[in-house]
């Protein structure tokens, strides 16, 4: 699969604080990239590079093979908290857009209406946007990110304000660019990048510390552990004092982390049997999503 985009010791610098620290990743044609972060990591800082409206202090981006400083021709934005023209109608708002973008003002308004057809707003496309709701202005801002469309797609928070079926119904949108578009979005949720990533880059104070698929995180991150379920918070600190293996306590919850796959369940029935303690369950169980964000954006603290 082709590089679409290459990013080499990409840095911004305000005095003396680096809000982005030789950041170095690159992204594959018709893929999906989720930045992740805490806020203040430095995600909006790097798409406000990409999309050229802040210029870096040092590293290179390579576009399609080519070192350059603007790729604006080539991509659409959507930032976190876009703005729109009250007084005017999502149609004309969107053919705007087009004419901006470079779209030839003979076919602008054609492609602003397939446009609105496409992101859910067809039949509202002449009602101006100062009536929209939020997801109505979620879907209006997608709009005239792709209304040109762009060989990448960069997304600052997309659904972040969204209701739940907001939010899925943005993701299938985005689903469906991909086929045909390079993706790179921002989210502090997990959940989200489970939804639509290929590659998963973990920022943290501006500098990269983890990268790599949801699979791949997950393994590096599953922290396996038993689960064990007692019917007081007496019985599971009675359990904690005579396991064999090192447990941990919270409420009526005991938890024993494995070790290279040990124990086996097997060996934790053997011991509940014989302690006859009273319990309601045992499950093993991995770390959450949550979990894992908090471990790789706390990592070498």
């Amino acid at each position: 699969m082709k590089t679409l985009l290459h990013m080499q010791g990409l840095t911004k610098q305000y005095g003396k604080e680096k809000a982005v620290d030789s950041l170095t990743f690159s992204l594959l044609k018709n893929t999906s990239t989720a930045l992740i972060g805490p806020n203040g990591a430095g995600k909006t800082t790097t798409l406000s590079m990409l999309a050229g409206l802040l210029k870096q202090t040092s590293g290179t981006i390579v576009f399609d093979g080519e070192v350059t400083e603007d790729i604006r021709k080539v991509i659409g934005f959507l930032p976190q908290y876009p703005k729109f023209y009250s007084w005017l109608t999502a149609l004309e708002f969107t053919e705007m857009a087009a004419k901006l973008s470079g779209v030839d003002p003979k076919i602008a308004k054609q492609e602003a209406v397939k446009t609105l057809e496409f992101v859910g707003l067809a039949d509202v496309k002449n009602k101006k946007t100062g009536t929209f709701s939020g997801g109505m202005k979620q879907r209006l801002g997608l709009a005239q990110a792709i209304v040109h469309k762009p060989a990448l797609l960069l997304l600052d928070e997309p659904v972040s304000a969204l209701d739940p079926i907001g939010r899925r119904e943005i993701m299938n949108l985005l689903k469906e660019l991909q086929e045909t578009t390079t993706i790179l979005y921002s989210t502090h949720i997990l959940n989200d990048a489970e939804e639509m990533t290929d590659q998963l880059v973990f920022l943290r104070k501006g500098k990269l510390v983890e990268q790599g698929s949801m699979q791949q995180v997950r393994e590096k991150y599953a922290n396996p552990m038993y689960k064990i379920y007692f019917i007081s918070t007496e019985e599971a600190a009675k359990f904690v004092e005579i396991s064999p293996w090192p447990a941990r306590q919270e409420n009526s919850i005991a938890f024993i982390h494995l070790e290279e796959e040990k124990p086996v369940m097997n060996e934790v029935l053997r011991v509940l049997a014989d302690s006859h303690l009273s319990l309601l369950k045992v499950e093993r169980a991995t770390a959450s999503l949550e979990e894992i964000f908090l471990q790789v954006v706390n990592k070498g603290e």
